[in-house]
Formats: structure tokens, C-alpha cells, sequence
């Protein structure tokens, strides 16, 4: 951030002054400044930062919401001072600060310094900015300050809107004087275009000083009311300050059994008029490695979830400590009162909330969560208004696992692991590989077919491998005595085989589309699944049973016993050195009956993630196809340099070259650098931006093979200007005009023919439900392509299938001469032998290596061309022999007329016709 002299306003300024005494002088008297700057790090006497706070008022400057909570969301409010400097008054300081408002309202006002900007999953901001300079007592905790806005451009007319900030720091720092308060007031006249009305400010108090008050209040002894829980882990001498050290947490809510809904299950009463789903917790300070102050927010669905809600109606201040006995985080947590009518009344108070916060000692099927914990209303009078029964919450906090090391608890669900499993671990593969347990080919993106052909994308990553937690980087922390872990935890496998068998967990996500449909016409929007089960590494079947959180997708049940454990999860891989586009296959699905409203139907699961192995194999391929366009391109440079050379020697054939040709030829450099020549790369770059290969190879490949496509295409565009020149003329040269007119007759109708056709193939193919393939590569995996898109993708299927028909028309880019040649009778060799028969092997090479591919590259080496690619030209078995033989028939017929006449390929009778005549070129020497 900026804080130059130049953008703020100078302290001896006499405007500044008059203007401070005015509106400031009554609050902090302006005293004389000592020479000396005062800089004190960690001053404990300064007015501190305000980043968390509310604001309302300022029409008609801000947004006006009659909720009050608009304007109340992470960094509404950003305060920061800086450069402060003594006076001659003890205990009073001169501090320069800037002031930002964030509106997120939709109020638009001319005339402002307001910056809007949009952000994602958020509404229009816009943000309204001050410098500012003023006064702190030390005493009386007051902040007067006065300054301007910056200059408006919104309008385009110069504007400066000057205010006076007031603001009073609780005198105190404990709980109860969490909150700083004050207002932001015009300086101008009520009847001023630049007047608002004053902003009434509210925010978070983060003093250097703060005293714990309400320590061991919470219920006396233990935090939890007598309540039994279970085992938690023991964090000993760990600092417990840096395990949540982030600045949000959302905690998904569980409510007891016998919440209906009311307002005994509300944490904020009924009166919220919601139930909330998640708590959001923010830690605002840490003393000592034990004591915790933090922030908790109850926001309802419509949270963006982008920073921290801090809105007073929904939003607890708490403090507590590390229970060293319970091995859990004891808090009390209060309310922010007062403050419906004005900001400036508003205080903490109503402390009748209970926090208790712990880590379970092991994970397992069941458990997933590295946080959970339960918040509850200590008061004993059920008929309270403000009363409610306990509610859990939980969190996954992924770092947790490396920082407090959980261990994996595979001995729940012992028996239906049994008997779903036993029969699936008798198959045998003989002789063949399976990915390792410890690799990165166990994950994998997957999509899921559903009865009625409908097709959901997701991911599936190991959770925990025998008792250790399953990192992308494993192949270094493979455990060096596995036999011992698996006499760890062999009780969970069945008594034979345990020499393959490795226990392993899984998380499994699901993205469904809108029309996706279950059983019973129900539909999500998404699935997570937690599924443990065990894995042979000697067949590769993984077999697993699976659990889901239904409360989440069932709003009005709301409960902590809604989890659906009837799930199984069977998966086969296939062997590393398969020849195969789809390495996994298997099926997700419900044990309940058809009745049961929770059973849905079966899912085929399938995946194109390609193993490390097939990646490897896929980047070596790639940069062979690199390399063979590279060639091809130079080439077509070399055969065009070629036919330069030869029309010096030949200037007479120069007029009969086709126009046509050369128009068709051109193009064919043209299109792939207006296109832009990544599109041969990456599937679709706005998708994914991913590539198979290494560092920036591709990139400095791309750059070259772009620049010799621009020589190409130059030296294409250097033949055609002189076979035009050669044609300007009164003389023959209109006979020419008149032949390539007839020339343009028969190719354009077949040009347009052969579009249509295009168009129609695909128009059937799409209305057949035949849609394209749902993976782009990457450096090692598959990436399954959204729906949105795919929906994308199918948009743009009618253009793939238009370039890939230029490609034919490119193929065939000799048709135009032989039509010239036919109808002019020319036996002319306007073409160097050299240029139409190696142009002609340069656009078949690729048919004869797409031929090869097929049969020599396993299949899952063809889900993505560079050389050779299927949105360039037709390529199929059948393409890939008619298209080489008529371009070899094109070159043949070429050689026949420039030899023997133009209608020699004609049958005698239809070869008698006039013949142009040879008009000598004359150079400018012989003028």
C-alpha cells in the first residue's frame, strides 16, 4: 500500500488544522509535535487496527439495507495507522491512517471516488477510501481524525469528499469491551452534492493488552456438563497456538435427535429466523500456547463463504483455554447486544454459551473429522428464550493430519467388510502388475453412469494406506518394515492371503448434473463418500464399503445420526502394462432396499487416469509427434522455396498456376496461426491449461513451430502475389481469368457440398446421445471435464468438425490445378515435380502414422494428438486409405497433364479443343 506524503494530508497544513479544530478539537486537542518520531514496536498504549467490523449509513454515498448486515462482511472495514510521532502532551500522539469501506450493496452514486471490481461467487464491491490525520489520547482512548477521499473519476469531474473520523476504544481490554465504535461524518454542507450522511462504524478491538476474564466459568469444573465423550488426543507440551492457525474454520453442525427445527435448536435463537448449517470459527489471539480468544458466526446459506461473516446478529465473541485433564479447548462465548438502533451502544454481553473443542485420538469409517467439538447453552432454565440443547460440529482440516498425526481405526465394520469382500479377493491374476498401494496411480478422476445413461464426474484419492496417511509423494515414505504394520492391523482381513491384502481407505467425491436422477425421480448436486475396505495388490480389486452424510443433502433432517453406511465400493484396475483407454472400472452401490428412501441406484464407475508408467510413455510420444510436425512444417517451407526457384527457371508456366490452389494453399498456414497454434496442444486451453510433457518444453516447441508455420506462410503468400502479377494483362491473360472462373464453378459447389456433409454427420451424431470423450490430459492424470464443460465442449463440436473438413479440402489441394488444367487444355508445367509430390506426401504422411498409432500405441497413448490431430483433418481407418490414395491420384494425374496436355486423362473424344497460346513473359530489362 501506498503511504507517500503525497497521499495523505500534511499535518501543518493550515486547512488541516482549521479544519481538525472544528470537528476534533472538543475530542483530542491538537497539541505541537516533538522533533523526535515516535516509532515504539508492539506499543501497547496505540489505538489499534480495525479489520473486522460493520458499517451502516451514508446515503446517499452507500447502500442502504434495512438488515444491517450488508455491509458487515471480512474487511468491510480496513483501518490501518501508521507514522506516529510525539507531541508535547503526555499521553497524546499524532498517528496518520487510511480508511477503507467496502460497500456490498448494488447503490450506484455519481461523482465518488468508489473502485468497483467484481470477485468470485461474490455481488458487485465497491470501496471508498480516506487518508487521514489526527490525534490518540492514551487517556481517554479517543481517535480524532480528519482527511479527504481521493480524486473521483467515476464521473470524470475532479471531487474530494473530506470527513472527520471519530472513534472510542474501550478504556479496558477484556470480553466485555471487545468492540471499537464511531462515525465517519461529512465535512461539506447538508446541501452540498458531496454531503453523506454519517457512518456509524463498528468494529473488532485487537489491543496488544488483553485480560482474560471468564477462565474457568464455563461450567466450574468440566466444560461439558458431566456429559460423556470420547477419547481425545493428548497434545502434551504441543504449542497449541499454531495447530489452528488459519484465519477462517467452518465447522459443519450436527443437532441432537430431538431437534425438529425449533428454537431449541437454534444456537442464536429463534428469532434468526434459520436454522444455521455451518459455524464459522476465527482465532483472534493466542497467549501463552493455552488461551484463546476467537470469533464465532452462525451464517445462514447465502454466505459466499469468503472471509469471515463477521455480522453482530450472528456472531459470538469467545475466550477460553487449553483443559489439560479433558484434553480439549474450554470456552465461554458471548453476544454482541445493542445494536439495532446505533452502533455506538453496542456492547458484549449475554455469556451463556458453552465451547468445548478436541481431536479425536484415531479416524476411522465413521469419523473422518480432525476437529470436532460441541457448543451448548449453560444456562439450567429450559424455558429461557435464549436457551438450546447441545450441538457437535466437526471439521476436516487436511494439515491436522501431518501436525497431530491420527492414526486410522480400520476395526469398525468389521463384519460387513467381511462378508462384502470375501468373495471378491479370490480372483487371481497370474504374471501381471498392479499399482502399488503406496502410488499415485491409486488415485484417480473418474466419471459414473447412472441406468439411464447419465454420466457424473468425480475423484477418488486412498485417505489412509494400512495406518499411514496416503500423500502424492509417497514413494518416499513407504514404510521400510511393512510386514510389522501389517501385524498391526491384519484383525481387520480375512484369515488367508493377508501377504497381498493391505487395508486401505478412501475419499470419494461425486458432481452431479441438474437432470442427474436417482431412485425415487430424487437428485444431487454432489456426494462425498468415506469408504474403507481392502486392496490386493495381486489382482488389483479393491473392494470397500462405503458411508455418506445425508443430513447435508436432507434439509430437514438435520440430526447426527444420518449417516448412510449401506454402501459398497468395487473397484478393478487394471494391470500397469495394459493395452486399454479405460484403466478402471467398478461400481458404487446402495445395499438398502428399493424402498428405503435413502437406496439409489447402481452407479458404473470408469476412469481414463492414466498410471505414472502411461504418462511417461504418453510425454515420449508427444514430443515424437512435436518433433514430426515440427519436420512437416519445414518441409512445406523447403517444397514452396522449392517452386520459387523453379517459376525463375520456368517463367511461362507462372500465369497457369490455379489461383484456386494457392488460395486453398495459403490457407492452409493461415488458419492454424489465427486459430492459435496451442489448440494443437491442449484440448482446450480455457479449460484446464494443463499439458503432458515437461517444464516448458511444449511452450518453446510451440513458439518455433509457430514461426515456421509464419515462413510458410509468407512464402505461400510471396508465390501467390506473382502468379496474380504474371495474369494482369489485355492479352491471353483474360482466357486464363475466364478458365479460372469455371475453376471456382465446380470446386466451390463441392466445397459447400462437402460442408454440408460435415454438418450433417454431426448433426446425427450429437442427436444419436454419442457425445465426445470427458478427459483432458495432464502431467500424469486424466482431468475429468466438468459439466458446464462439457456442455462447452458439444457447443464447439459443429467448429471441430468444419476445421477438421478443411483439412480434407487441404488433402486435396491439387483438385483446383487439374480442373485449371482440364479446362485450359494446358500442358504447361506450371508446378515443380518436386513441390506437388513432396507438398502431397507432407499432407499423407500423417493418415500413414494415424494408421500406424492405432495398431502400434496401447489406446490409452490416443487420447490426445498433436501430429496427426483428429481436429485437423478426417482420420479414421477408412480416411486414412481413401485420403493417401487420392492424394497420390491428384499427383499422378498432375504428371500426366503437365506431360502429356491438360485433357490427356480424358477420353480422345472429349480432348479436341482450343489450346491457349504461349505469350513470352517480358521482364522490365526488355522495356
Amino acid at each position: 500500500m501506498d503511504y507517500s506524503a503525497s497521499a495523505t494530508v500534511p499535518a501543518s497544513n493550515p486547512d488541516f488544522e482549521a479544519r481538525y479544530d472544528l470537528h476534533c478539537g472538543d475530542i483530542v486537542p491538537r497539541k505541537p509535535l516533538l522533533p523526535d518520531r515516535f516509532d515504539p514496536p508492539g506499543y501497547g498504549g496505540s489505538p489499534s487496527p480495525l479489520r473486522l467490523g460493520c458499517f451502516r449509513g451514508g446515503a446517499p454515498l452507500l447502500s442502504q439495507n434495512p438488515v444491517n448486515d450488508v455491509n458487515c462482511k471480512d474487511q468491510s472495514i480496513y483501518f490501518y495507522l501508521f507514522n506516529p510521532v510525539k507531541t508535547n502532551a503526555d499521553g497524546v500522539y499524532q498517528f496518520r491512517a487510511r480508511l477503507s469501506l467496502r460497500d456490498y450493496g448494488n447503490s450506484t452514486r455519481r461523482g465518488l471516488r468508489l473502485v468497483r471490481f467484481r470477485g468470485p461467487k461474490s455481488p458487485i464491491r465497491r470501496r471508498l477510501r480516506f487518508s487521514l490525520v489526527g490525534f490518540w489520547s492514551e487517556t481517554s482512548r479517543k481517535l480524532c481524525m480528519v482527511g479527504r477521499s481521493g480524486s473521483a473519476a467515476y464521473s470524470g469531474i475532479p471531487n474530494y469528499l473530506f470527513a472527520a473520523l471519530k472513534l472510542n476504544y474501550p478504556l479496558n481490554s477484556t470480553i466485555y469491551n471487545s468492540l471499537v465504535t464511531g462515525t465517519l461524518e461529512s465535512l461539506a454542507k447538508n446541501d452540498s452534492s458531496n454531503y453523506f450522511a454519517p457512518i456509524s462504524l463498528m468494529g473488532f478491538s485487537q489491543d496488544f493488552s488483553y485480560e482474560y476474564t471468564l477462565l474457568g466459568k464455563e461450567n466450574g469444573g468440566g466444560c461439558l456438563n458431566g456429559d460423556e465423550i470420547g477419547e481425545s488426543l493428548s497434545l502434551k507440551d504441543q504449542d497449541k497456538c499454531s495447530i489452528l492457525n488459519g484465519d477462517v474454520e467452518r465447522f459443519d453442525l450436527e443437532y441432537g435427535s430431538d431437534c425438529n427445527g425449533g428454537v431449541d435448536c437454534n444456537p442464536l435463537g429463534g428469532s434468526l429466523g434459520y436454522v444455521p448449517n455451518y459455524m464459522y470459527y476465527r482465532k483472534t489471539r493466542c497467549t501463552d500456547g493455552t488461551k484463546w480468544q476467537m470469533l464465532l458466526s452462525f451464517p445462514n446459506s447465502t454466505f459466499d463463504g469468503l472471509g469471515f461473516p463477521f455480522t453482530p446478529s450472528t456472531t459470538l465473541v469467545a475466550e477460553g483455554a487449553w483443559n489439560t485433564k479433558e484434553n480439549r479447548f474450554c470456552a465461554v462465548a458471548c453476544r454482541i447486544s445493542n445494536y439495532s438502533e446505533s452502533f455506538a451502544n453496542a456492547y458484549v454481553g449475554d455469556c451463556s454459551t458453552g465451547f468445548s473443542l478436541s481431536f479425536p485420538v484415531s479416524l476411522s469409517l465413521r469419523n473422518r473429522s480432525t476437529v470436532v467439538g460441541k457448543i451448548w447453552n449453560t444456562s439450567s432454565n429450559m424455558s429461557n428464550s435464549s436457551y438450546f440443547g447441545k450441538i457437535g460440529f466437526r471439521s476436516f482440516n487436511v494439515e491436522l493430519l501431518d501436525i497431530l498425526g491420527f492414526k486410522y481405526d480400520y476395526t469398525t465394520e468389521i463384519d460387513a467388510l467381511r462378508r462384502t469382500c470375501r468373495k471378491k479377493n479370490t480372483a487371481r491374476g497370474k504374471g501381471k502388475t498392479y499399482p502399488a498401494e503406496y502410488s499415485s496411480d491409486m488415485r484417480f478422476h473418474m466419471s459414473v453412469r447412472n441406468s439411464e445413461g447419465q454420466v457424473a464426474w468425480g475423484y477418488s484419492t486412498p485417505f489412509y494406506v494400512r495406518n499411514q496417511f496416503f500423500r502424492t509423494n509417497l514413494f518416499s515414505r513407504v514404510p521400510t518394515n511393512s510386514q510389522q504394520v501389517m501385524q498391526t492391523d491384519s484383525s481387520v482381513l480375512p484369515k488367508s492371503n493377508q501377504s497381498s491384502l493391505v487395508n486401505i481407505s478412501y475419499r470419494m467425491s461425486l458432481n452431479f448434473p441438474p437432470d442427474f436422477k436417482f431412485v425415487h425421480g430424487s437428485s444431487l448436486s454432489n456426494m462425498e463418500i468415506s469408504a474403507q475396505g481392502t486392496y490386493d495388490k495381486d489382482t488389483g480389486v479393491l473392494c470397500m464399503i462405503g458411508c455418506r452424510n445425508i443430513g447435508s443433502i436432507t434439509p430437514n433432517l438435520v440430526t447426527n445420526a444420518t449417516v448412510d453406511c449401506a454402501i459398497t465400493v468395487n473397484v478393478q484396475f487394471s494391470p500397469l502394462n495394459a493395452n486399454s483407454d479405460k484403466n478402471i472400472r467398478g461400481s458404487i452401490e446402495s445395499t438398502r432396499q428399493t424402498s428405503d428412501p435413502f437406496y439409489f441406484g447402481r452407479l458404473e464407475l470408469s476412469s481414463k487416469s492414466l498410471y505414472s508408467g502411461q504418462a511417461a510413455a504418453s510425454i515420449w510420444r508427444m514430443d515424437l509427434e512435436i518433433t514430426m510436425v515440427l519436420i512437416s512444417n519445414t518441409l512445406t517451407c523447403v517444397f514452396v522455396g522449392l517452386q520459387l526457384f523453379y517459376i525463375k527457371s520456368h517463367p511461362d508456366g507462372l500465369p497457369f498456376i490455379s489461383i484456386v490452389l494457392l488460395i486453398v494453399f495459403t490457407m492452409g498456414s493461415l488458419i492454424p496461426l489465427l486459430l492459435n497454434f496451442e489448440a494443437l496442444f491442449v484440448a482446450n486451453h480455457s479449460q484446464q491449461n494443463v499439458f503432458l510433457g515437461s517444464g516448458g518444453w511444449l511452450e518453446v516447441n510451440e513458439v518455433i513451430i509457430r514461426i515456421v508455420t509464419m515462413i510458410a506462410f509468407l512464402l505461400q503468400l510471396r508465390l501467390f502475389q506473382l502468379t496474380w502479377s504474371s495474369r494482369q494483362g489485355d492479352g491471353s491473360e483474360k482466357g486464363l481469368w475466364i478458365t479460372e472462373g469455371k475453376v471456382l464453378f465446380v470446386t466451390l459447389p463441392i466445397y459447400i457440398v462437402g460442408a454440408l456433409i460435415a454438418w450433417f454427420v454431426n448433426y446425427l451424431k450429437h442427436s444419436s446421445g454419442v457425445s465426445h470423450r470427458p478427459f483432458l490430459s495432464s502431467h500424469h492424470k486424466l482431468y475429468v471435464v466438468s459439466p458446464r464443460q462439457m456442455h462447452s465442449v458439444q457447443g464447439h463440436s459443429l467448429w471441430e468438425y468444419l476445421k477438421s473438413y478443411a483439412g480434407l479440402v487441404l488433402d486435396g489441394f491439387l483438385l483446383p490445378q487439374i480442373l485449371f488444367n482440364l479446362f485450359s487444355n494446358s500442358g504447361e508445367k506450371a508446378l515443380a515435380p518436386l513441390f506437388y509430390t513432396g507438398t502431397t506426401l507432407v499432407r499423407l504422411l500423417p493418415h500413414a502414422y494415424d494408421l500406424y498409432r492405432a495398431h502400434a500405441y496401447a489406446s490409452y497413448l490416443n487420447l490426445s494428438y498433436i501430429y496427426a490431430s483428429h481436429r485437423m483433418d478426417f482420420y479414421s481407418t477408412a480416411w486414412n486409405i481413401v485420403i493417401p490414395f487420392g492424394g497420390l491420384l491428384f499427383a499422378v494425374l498432375i504428371f500426366l497433364q503437365q506431360r502429356f496436355g491438360g485433357r490427356c486423362i480424358l477420353p480422345r473424344r472429349f480432348r479436341q479443343s482450343s489450346v491457349y497460346e504461349k505469350v513470352p513473359v517480358i521482364s522490365n530489362e526488355d522495356l
